[in-house]
């Protein structure tokens, strides 16, 4: 098994293009973290710098103890798995997953051992003689995710690999690939722009934007603790509300809200960001509350999320789905504090 490290890894194509810009991140031995960001953010191109398919415009990747720049894709020791299945039609499920040990010349009997291994972890024992086209798109899946795991690397390298299946596939299948990877014990970086995916699968997830790291933790500490405004807005659905305010000692003002914040701050305009959670339809005596007047309600499970205006501000409020609601209502909400953030109007980074 073996670590990753990413040091001061910058990326530039050569029409310009910086994909990457000075990163650094340690993925732990036996670790898997999940990579996250919108479409463009450089979260595949760290994939690639890693397993070598991309060279460096500067800095290091080490695998484990080993600077591996220079040394060839094949030499890694890193295996990998695509949106893109990539499975051999005219192929068994067998010959799909024991292809790439049988290009590196291992023997027929550790060849079955190591393929009938996997395709037990991955439910694949007797599916063994079938097609491609004899399975459905998770089973494709899991034998993709099976050639990888039979080359039994230092580390595995996911890119979107459930982006393609739909959407109560891809929990199956997150839960597939959380029990297998922590079977294995392997070190694995997972590469998505669906925030869940992050937040579900990670041990860690770091979050990127524009090719620059912003912000690195556990899913909970993200959720709970953005480092600014972008992380918070991401990370989280719906997604948190964020209002401009003026600040004065612990007043934070913006035209129909007016809240006392946990403790006083230096700026005096910020943005003051609520989670919809963090709002609440019956508050307390204690918690300060805002107005809103409902534009529109809708039922997800067991909650409801209400759409309206506190003066010209939008807020989205997740409350209990038996309240019947309506297109026009005014609500008074309470507001946890706890859960409230104040992020820099200038740079969007967290006061607090």
């Amino acid at each position: 098994m073996a670590s990753a490290s990413y040091i001061h890894v910058t990326k530039r194509y050569p029409d310009g293009d910086l994909a990457l810009h000075d990163v650094c991140l340690e993925v732990a031995d036996r670790e898997l973290m999940v990579i996250v960001g919108p479409s463009g953010c450089g979260k595949s191109t760290m994939l690639r710098v890693l397993a070598g398919l991309e060279p460096l415009t500067d800095g290091v990747i080490k695998i484990g103890d080993r600077v591996v720049n220079d040394v060839p894709t094949r030499n890694r020791d890193v295996s990998m798995v695509f949106q893109n299945y990539a499975l051999y039609p005219h192929m068994s499920v067998f010959d799909n997953m024991s292809f790439g040990l049988r290009m590196q010349g291992f023997p027929a009997p550790a060849i079955e051992e190591r393929v009938v291994r996997a395709a037990n972890a991955l439910g694949l024992g007797t599916l063994l003689g079938r097609k491609p086209h004899e399975l459905s798109g998770g089973e494709q899946q899991r034998v993709a995710l099976g050639r990888a795991i039979v080359k039994d690397p230092a580390i595995y390298i996911f890119d979107e690999p459930l982006s393609s299946v739909d959407a109560k596939l891809r929990a199956e299948m997150r839960v597939d690939l959380k029990r297998v990877q922590k079977g294995l014990g392997t070190t694995s970086l997972y590469v998505t722009h669906d925030q869940v995916e992050a937040m579900t699968l990670g041990d860690r997830i770091a979050v990127m934007r524009d090719g620059v790291l912003q912000q690195v933790g556990r899913p909970k500490e993200i959720y709970d603790h953005p480092g600014n405004q972008f992380v918070a807005g991401f990370i989280g659905t719906p997604a948190m509300n964020f209002i401009p305010v003026t600040v004065r000692g612990r007043l934070a003002k913006a035209k129909a809200i007016e809240l006392e914040l946990p403790c006083p701050s230096a700026v005096d305009r910020a943005v003051l960001g609520i989670r919809p959670e963090a709002l609440s339809l019956h508050p307390q005596p204690s918690l300060p509350t805002i107005e809103i007047k409902v534009d529109m309600a809708e039922r997800i499970g067991g909650d409801q999320l209400v759409y309206g205006t506190a003066g010209d501000d939008a807020i989205v409020a997740r409350i209990e789905s038996n309240l019947n609601v309506s297109r026009g209502d005014r609500m008074r909400l309470g507001v946890d504090m706890r859960l409230v953030h104040l992020f820099d109007v200038r740079d969007g980074q967290a006061y607090m």
